[in-house]
């Protein structure tokens, strides 16, 4: 026993030994990790910031906190950013001085900020010569991109990248027009040719672009807007820095322009700052549209959002800012990716390469180059994290963003209404996730119910007419004929004029069907006496100069017109063509007028036909019918008798052959239809009245040398001189009656052998010439008639489809009845008589003769088929070939005694009478009993 516990005595012993040991050498692993912990390697980072502005503010709180929270998390890592902040007091030369004396004197690795593009413009310079990445999560401009400085990190979007969801909306909503106002610096200027680019690319016109210093005076703000709404474009986009912003809607408020009618759209650098507003100038802009970069909402950023408020009401109690915005987003995610980079670099020597330094050098030349900012800013380009405001990642420099959200301002803060991505433009709900859809789509019924300026329950349609109290000015043509499209009479006792017509009541109807009021009135185009000022040309030209506001009358779209004015859809017939007399076609009447009805290659098919069909009959039955026989000339006759007597169905010879029926009951039926036609058409020949065009092409007239006509001021001396008229045949007419006069005299006795003129003029001129005229093809292709507008009119597109709801209406054919209609002197008797209709012509008949010849050709097959077969001892006989034909025709000139027709001959029924019956096939009783043997049955028999 006592050996026992001795023996248990030093297992005890042996048991503390190891574990005094263990824990000796657990407590010198911890203290030495801990002493590698403690020695964290410091990085200068330099802070350039405006610190009493809000972007300033805010970002100076998010990137502490973000420190704060990254080396919270990495408590392992051995770097440590070490901030040295710089105020730049919103200076340009105060931001390059706190950037060169952070890179001299403190040897910044890397730089954050500035705050403005301005100041970043001279510090990308710095970065690139001392190798320090400037990283700048709030200078936007797209021009600093144009520095292609590769030291210049934009961890914040490009403007430009807001162009695409802007254009949407202007797509959404249809406006075609927009006024860019902006801000006179850098930051302003650098979005302008990007957003007008891209207006203009979906023909929307950018009518003024309104600049305002950042020093403007409330005065000189107001002075601005006041010039704004005597202009007629409703839809501003408006593209400043906050202070500026908040004091334009102010005064925008202030002087009515917040109205209804009034559309305002704001860039990211003012949506994203809205909560920066204080609750007077949030009420100053109810009813704006905004557009910002969609941040996702993620239980990280929301308990962000709630320390972030908390610390930033402690450190500035008088600011009222609810939240961080997007750029103070964008600075967390900064510092975070600059600390991965700074840490993925390691424990590098962190120092810069000084310069010889010269009596006569400048502080710029004194400051050194950083050895690891090239590794440093390659290990930025290849961080990619998720952050705060969504996937971090450097692409080309800058940021991408995947989303846009669409916001509108009502009552104390902003309303989502709708977002826009790159694949599937404007959308109602966001799902990143969802990449099956690859529809593109600006239909603004994806975005949500907008409260515009002023309340109203309608989508503002972008522009209104200027409020000078000015009416439209309404050019129309003065003119001596055609009154029934435009007439302008003057009151010589009170000078007034008034002005009706077709166009003149169609243009009435269809501004009166626009969704809103257009005052205009209408000046006529001419002297006190009537006489026109110029032509068609002169008054739409006149547009051009300003001196009207629109043409109305009957002005014919133009493409050398389109050049200078706008037209709207036409809301008449287009085409030009020719006007000549007709007369009666007495020729119609001669004695050959029977051959008429027929064209000569129909007469000659006709002919063939009945001799083929003749001849197809006579092979079918000639063998097997006693009519078909004979002697030849007795076979000829009877063949172009019977093929000629089908015409009117008066043949006597009967058809005892299957395949001859066939192809008769098929010849029957062309006959039917050619005789049927045939007499219809001479029956109209001789009792309707043939009115034929003296000239029927108008290479006749030039070959002639006829005088043409054409209306005096129309396009159409344009139209006729490119169709290579001799000018000194052209004769001018203003009326209806000076047109027929000059038709009823001829070529030959000063009048014209034919007009050009617009098919409207035509159709109303023949209306009441009736039977005396006619319009000869081809028509030339023209637009018709239009309004005429200034180029980029608002009106234009609005008319237009007004013009379509009124043409397809019941009002225009009202129109039509009031101004046409009325005017119509024609007769009934007139409108039953017509022009020449066109001869029967083989095009009509040339199916029904195809299958009258493909059955008779295959019913000539079968039987020369079968009849060679049957004598096919003589095909492959050994005699040459000619004596092979003579045999083959010997044959086929003999009777075929196996035919039906045939085999009762011998075997003839007797009824008292020992004659047998005079004709096969006359009786109906037919036996099925075979002939007898006879002598004569193997003798040639000739009919």
């Amino acid at each position: 026993m006592a050996e026992i516990r001795k023996s248990s005595s030093k297992m005890r012993k042996v048991d503390l030994d190891q574990l005094g040991f263990f824990l000796f050498f657990l407590s010198l692993w911890s203290l030495f990790i801990g002493m590698g912990f403690a020695q964290t390697i410091p990085v200068n980072v330099g802070v350039v910031l405006d610190f009493n502005t809000s972007v300033g503010k805010m970002g100076w709180s998010c990137i502490s906190m973000a420190l704060s929270d990254f080396y919270g998390s990495h408590g392992n890592y051995k770097t440590r950013l070490a901030i040295k902040t710089r105020d730049s007091r919103g200076d340009v030369v105060g931001a390059a001085a706190a950037a060169l004396d952070l890179i001299r004197n403190e040897e910044v690795q890397a730089i954050i900020g500035p705050r403005t593009s301005m100041q970043a413009n001279f510090l990308i310079g710095l970065g690139e010569k001392a190798q320090v990445p400037v990283i700048s999560f709030s200078a936007t401009s797209p021009s600093l991109s144009s520095f292609r400085s590769r030291y210049f990190i934009r961890a914040t979007l490009n403007d430009s990248s807001q162009v695409p969801p802007i254009t949407a909306i202007f797509q959404a909503f249809e406006w075609g027009e927009a006024v860019l106002i902006y801000v006179d610096n850098e930051y302003g200027d650098g979005i302008i040719p990007y957003i007008t680019d891209a207006l203009q690319g979906i023909d929307v016109r950018v009518t003024y672009r309104s600049i305002i210093s950042q020093s403007a005076t409330d005065h000189e703000i107001g002075e601005e807007l006041y010039k704004l709404m005597t202009m007629q474009t409703r839809v501003f986009i408006v593209h400043m820095v906050t202070n500026l912003g908040s004091r334009l809607f102010t005064k925008a408020d202030e002087i009515g322009m917040m109205e209804e009618g009034y559309v305002w759209i704001l860039t990211d650098g003012l949506t994203a700052l809205l909560t920066t507003f204080s609750p007077s100038e949030v009420d100053s802009i109810q009813g704006v549209l905004g557009v910002k970069p969609y941040v996702p909402r993620t239980k990280e950023l929301n308990s962000f959002r709630v320390r972030w408020k908390r610390k930033f009401q402690q450190d500035h109690e008088t600011d009222e800012i609810s939240e961080p915005n997007i750029f103070g987003l964008w600075a967390y995610d900064a510092v975070t990716a600059l600390a991965m980079a700074v840490e993925k670099v390691g424990a590098t020597n962190f120092s810069f390469q000084r310069t010889n330094i010269l009596s006569n050098s400048t502080d710029l030349d004194t400051i050194g180059v950083s050895q690891t900012g090239p590794y440093l800013l390659q290990s930025l380009l290849r961080t990619k994290f998720k952050g705060l405001s969504g996937d971090f990642q450097i692409f080309d420099g800058q940021l991408h963003s995947t989303a846009f959200q669409i916001v509108n301002v009502i009552g104390k803060g902003e309303r989502g209404v709708g977002f826009w991505t790159l694949k599937n433009g404007i959308i109602r709900k966001l799902n990143l996730a969802n990449t099956n859809s690859n529809i593109y789509s600006t239909s603004k019924d994806n975005i949500g119910a907008i409260v515009w300026p002023g309340e109203p329950t309608y989508v503002p349609k972008g522009w209104v007419l200027p409020v000078n109290g000015k009416k439209l000015r309404i050019g129309v043509p003065v003119k001596d004929g055609f009154s029934e499209f435009v007439k302008v009479t003057w009151d010589t006792n009170t000078n007034a004029t008034q002005v009706t017509g077709y166009c003149i009541d169609v243009f009435d109807a269809v501004m009166n069907s626009l969704p809103y009021a257009v005052p205009y009135e209408y000046i006529p185009f001419g002297t006190p006496d009537g006489k026109p000022l110029g032509n068609y040309n002169d008054l739409i030209y006149q547009v051009v100069l300003k001196k009207y506001d629109a043409v109305v009358g009957d002005t014919t779209i133009v493409a050398n017109r389109s050049k200078y004015v706008d037209f709207t859809l036409p809301y008449t017939e287009s085409g030009v063509s020719m006007l000549v007399p007709i007369k009666d076609n007495k020729k119609s009447k001669s004695a050959w007028v029977f051959l008429k009805p027929l064209t000569w290659d129909l007469w000659m098919t006709s002919v063939c036909f009945f001799i083929f069909i003749s001849f197809v009959i006579w092979v079918l039955e000639h063998r097997i019918n006693e009519d078909f026989r004979g002697p030849p000339s007795h076979q000829a006759g009877t063949v172009f008798w019977f093929s000629f007597s089908t015409m009117v169905f008066a043949h006597k010879e009967r058809i005892v052959s299957n395949m001859a029926r066939i192809v008769m009951i098929i010849w029957f039926f062309v006959v039917l239809i050619l005789t049927q036609s045939y007499t219809a058409s001479l029956a109209s020949m001789l009792t309707v009245q043939q009115l034929q065009p003296t000239v029927t092409d108008i290479n006749e007239l030039r070959a002639k040398g006829e005088y043409i006509g054409y209306q005096q001021g129309s396009f159409v001396l344009g139209f006729l001189e490119r169709m290579n008229f001799d000018e000194s045949k052209f004769r001018i007419y203003n009326s209806p009656q000076q047109l027929a006069d000059l038709l009823s005299k001829g070529s030959a006795k000063g009048g014209i052998a034919a007009a050009f003129d617009e098919i409207p003029f035509m159709k109303l001129f023949i209306s009441q010439h009736c039977s005396k005229y006619t319009m000869v093809q081809p028509t030339y292709k023209f637009d018709g008639f239009g309004f005429v507008f200034p180029r980029g009119s608002p009106l234009v597109s609005d008319v237009s489809r007004a013009v379509l709801n009124v043409t397809e209406g019941d009002e225009m054919l009202k129109i039509e009845e009031e101004w046409f209609r009325k005017t119509n002197s024609c007769s009934d008797d007139d409108k039953g008589s017509s022009l020449s209709s066109n001869n029967i012509s083989l095009d009509s008949f040339w199916g029904l003769f195809l299958i009258a010849g493909v059955t008779s050709v295959l019913a000539l097959i079968i039987v020369l088929a079968m009849f060679l077969h049957k004598h096919r001892d003589v095909v492959l006989g050994e005699e040459s070939v000619l004596t092979k034909i003579k045999t083959l025709a010997t044959l086929f000139d003999q009777k075929d005694l196996s035919s039906h027709t045939f085999r009762l001959h011998d075997h003839q029924p007797y009824y008292g009478s020992t004659e047998p019956m005079a004709a096969v096939g006359a009786s109906p009783l037919v036996t099925n009993c075979s002939p007898r043997q006879s002598t004569s049955s193997n003798q040639t028999n000739h009919a």
